[in-house]
């Protein structure tokens, strides 16, 4: 099977990035605040520049290092020749989940919140843990469907008040396609198994795509608790940039090493720019109803991919939605009731 699926994603994936134009964002944001999250760099940063120049009143930027991100908020603000009280910069560490609740927390207290891109992410060939998780789980799958429930209710009070509808969307990846899913199965706890260093040790090549299709498990069915009603106006989504000229990956791999990914980086890859186009697609006020819970790809709706529609697909992600929602809900009544 894991064959079948690398081979039939393969052709679709190569016409994608050597071939389909990502067309140049004109939404119109006025009035509207925004967070985006690992922003300081990258395709976060240039998307922050996208939106500020299509009117957004407000765009938040969350940082790990904060200095990183009020440089970066300088160089926006100076190319988009606007107020520098248009972006505010705020700490947050997707390691942490402590970090992100205060995030969360702070986002509250704003005016009004129409739209979040959650961005940060890691990708490493290196195992190594955030709090007590293997790193790619905590960062890119745990503590974004954290952030993404947290912030959900602020994203619909908005929405019934300002009477337009909000959009939520994480970034994935269309690696999540080829993701191989044999670590998943097992009689106890996926989380435990993912998390033990003996068992998945020799799976960490893998790891940056498991952690993409068990994101999408997830946000998929947070999408599907919370269809769209005048209570809950919120478009939920998942959105790949496709492959990309950023700096996500940066184990050091020698000079060599460098100028070979940067050779085919610049063959095959987007720059960041262009990439950030995907994101303002997957928050601009037109996203059609029908996006809720899908997969954009290429700034439109793409298909879920075997890993999703197959009989072993269903069942891991039953399991997995299963184990993890009930856990990062009991955080999200905890950290309400605090």
């Amino acid at each position: 099977m894991q064959a079948l699926k690398v081979a039939g994603c393969i052709p679709p994936l190569l016409y994608s990035q050597l071939f389909v134009h990502i067309p140049y964002p004109t939404s119109d944001f006025s009035g509207q605040t925004i967070i985006v999250t690992g922003s300081n760099t990258g395709l976060g940063k240039e998307a922050v520049r996208h939106l500020v120049r299509l009117g957004s009143k407000k765009v938040i930027m969350g940082v790990r290092t904060v200095s990183k991100g009020e440089a970066a908020a300088e160089d926006i603000i100076n190319s988009c020749n606007v107020k520098s009280s248009i972006i505010e910069v705020w700490q947050l560490d997707m390691a942490d989940s402590k970090s992100v609740q205060a995030f969360a927390e702070r986002a509250r207290g704003l005016e009004r919140l129409d739209a979040a891109i959650l961005n940060a992410g890691v990708q490493s060939m290196k195992w190594s843990t955030a709090g007590s998780y293997e790193s790619h789980i905590a960062i890119n799958t745990i503590n974004t469907t954290l952030l993404s429930m947290l912030l959900l209710p602020k994203l619909q009070a908005s929405a019934r008040t300002t009477g337009q509808r909000g959009r939520l969307t994480t970034v994935g990846s269309d690696l999540m396609y080829f993701a191989n899913l044999r670590e998943l199965e097992t009689e106890g706890n996926i989380l435990k198994k993912l998390s033990d260093e003996a068992q998945s040790r020799s799976w960490i090549g893998q790891r940056y795509a498991q952690s993409k299709i068990l994101l999408f498990w997830l946000i998929r069915e947070l999408a599907n608790r919370n269809p769209l009603t005048q209570d809950s106006d919120v478009l939920i989504t998942v959105v790949t940039p496709g492959g990309c000229q950023s700096d996500l990956f940066r184990d050091d791999i020698g000079p060599v090493g460098k100028a070979v990914f940067k050779f085919i980086s610049g063959c095959f890859n987007r720059t960041t720019e262009v990439g950030a186009r995907t994101y303002v697609h997957a928050v601009s006020p037109e996203l059609p109803v029908e996006a809720h819970g899908r997969f954009l790809m290429d700034a439109k709706i793409a298909a879920n991919g075997m890993n999703v529609t197959s009989v072993q697909g269903r069942n891991l992600a039953k399991k997995w939605n299963e184990e993890m929602l009930e856990m990062l809900q009991r955080e999200v009544d905890l950290d309400a009731g605090s």
